[in-house]
């Protein structure tokens, strides 16, 4: 057997092969892993699989057109002629090392090894175990399409395809992780994103050096992404919607699809990235501006509600007289400061608990947490009915952000904020806020700033964060992603268009 560097060539000997590849494989310890001899056309072979990655109907084509060969029908050439005419399935490869073919092996496909010949047969009959598209929890509509990503690659790849029907839509398969060997697929419009951040992607994706990715896409971004261990806030979007990944691979961001995992990442993204939801623009343009609207200052009160009301109680001197019936009436034995973190601490466990309740149980686990959690704690004393109520509205605003990573940031954001209020007053409070400015201004997103594009300002982009504008509109892509070709409606000339 030729071996030249990690190597391993196809020997021309069958049991040469075999006994690699059963070594390899762990044939007869795995009971997955199957191997079958057969005989084709007078010549001994070797089939390799694993049970359950493979189609059954497919292979049992290929077996049964094989069997019927004879010697005399393959006299041009034994190995030319059964890979070209009578392997009747459409995605066939040679393969001539073996180390290539046991990873083929392992992704689902049927490896071929003939006696006399130094190449392997590989045909690709992957059939993943997986669910069908399927309406998203956490990116819901009212009106619009439930095909949803899965967890399977290719057909998110297909969804991608069915709304954007150009040949331009790059769909370009690496794989990352020396044992799990995950496919990540890297897709962008070929003459609309911009090379260099295209580029940018693919190596820092090839860069990476691991074992495997075993929670998926939340492994690579923190292999690919830019922000540091202290910085909460996303710098990648994720959506499980097809349509909002072909919005933004036509306004040239690039996509970032996982084997294994729904979710998929857009990329640049900004702060305003995250708080765009598809139920917007599947809405006229006045009532998605409403929509838009009441998200905002659902978001902006989540974030600075409960700490500017802890802040105006501690510090009476900065309370107008007008506001001067929203104090407490009676201080109560805990401090208000702890009050509010024992609620958000309260808030943040029921929220989890939610995650891990059976459907059955959900109805029980609001009861418990309404009644005998937040009545029972106001009437004995623990909390303030204000900071229950402030607290309320809070966590409803993080509940209304669209990106579920953003509102988990931006509840770390109010807590330092009711920390430095409690602590000191306004200078505290104040002091906070810078903290988290320079975070975000500090915080770039593949190059893009990610204040953009409040800072650096661009007043036509910012209008369209607040004003949904009509989809006729829009007609230019955003220039800070440095498209190929930022005036949406212009389409490209072909070979042969005048």
């Amino acid at each position: 057997m030729a071996v030249l560097g990690e190597q391993v060539r196809v020997d021309r000997k069958l049991n040469v092969n075999v006994n690699w590849i059963m070594e390899e494989m762990g044939v007869g310890q795995s009971f997955d892993v199957i191997r079958r001899d057969l005989e084709i056309a007078g010549r001994k072979a070797t089939m390799f699989y694993v049970n359950g990655l493979v189609k059954d109907d497919v292979m049992t084509f290929i077996l049964t057109s094989l069997a019927h060969l004879k010697p005399r029908d393959l006299t041009l050439g034994f190995f030319k002629e059964l890979y070209n005419k009578h392997i009747s399935y459409i995605q066939v490869e040679e393969e001539d090392d073996l180390h290539q073919t046991v990873d083929k092996i392992v992704c689902g496909q049927i490896a071929l090894l003939i006696d006399g010949f130094d190449r392997a047969i590989t045909i690709d009959v992957r059939k993943y175990p997986g669910r069908l598209p399927e309406e998203s929890d956490l990116e819901r509509v009212v009106r619009g399409s439930r095909d949803n990503f899965v967890e399977t690659v290719l057909i998110n790849a297909n969804l991608l395809r069915r709304r954007i029907k150009d040949p331009k839509l790059c769909l370009e398969l690496l794989q990352v992780g020396s044992r799990s060997k995950t496919d990540v697929v890297v897709a962008y419009l070929k003459d609309v994103a911009n090379p260099a951040l295209v580029d940018r992607v693919k190596e820092k994706i090839k860069a990476i050096k691991m074992d495997g990715l075993p929670m998926a896409e939340k492994s690579l971004e923190e292999f690919i992404g830019t922000s540091s261990f202290w910085n909460p806030f996303p710098v990648v979007r994720y959506t499980e919607r097809p349509d909002v990944a072909a919005t933004h691979l036509l306004e040239g961001h690039v996509i970032v699809m996982v084997d294994i995992s729904p979710s998929v990442m857009i990329l640049p993204a900004t702060l305003f990235h995250h708080l765009q939801h598809a139920e917007e623009f599947r809405q006229l343009p006045l009532v998605g501006t409403f929509l838009r609207l009441v998200r905002l200052i659902g978001v902006f009160l989540s974030v600075f509600l409960a700490p500017v009301w802890l802040l105006l109680v501690l510090d009476p001197r900065l309370l107008p007289p007008s506001l001067s019936w929203s104090g407490p009436k009676k201080m109560g034995a805990i401090p208000l400061m702890w009050q509010f973190i024992f609620a958000e601490l309260g808030i943040d466990l029921m929220r989890m608990a939610a995650i891990h309740t059976p459907t059955a149980l959900a109805t029980a686990l609001r009861l418990i947490a309404a009644v005998l959690i937040g009545e029972i704690a106001v009437a004995v004393g623990f909390f303030n009915p204000e900071v229950i109520l402030y607290m309320a509205i809070s966590a409803v605003g993080i509940f209304a952000t669209p990106s579920y990573e953003l509102g988990l940031a931006n509840t770390l954001v109010r807590i330092a904020l009711l920390l430095g209020v409690g602590w000191g007053r306004l200078p505290g409070f104040l002091m906070v806020m810078a903290m988290v400015l320079m975070l975000l201004l500090g915080t770039k997103s593949f190059g893009l700033p990610y204040l953009w594009p409040l800072i650096p300002f661009d007043a036509s982009a910012l209008k369209d964060l607040f004003l949904r504008p009509p989809v006729p509109l829009q007609k230019l892509r955003p220039r800070v992603l440095h498209p190929r070709i930022w005036i949406a409606s212009l389409i490209p000339s072909r070979p042969g268009n005048l």
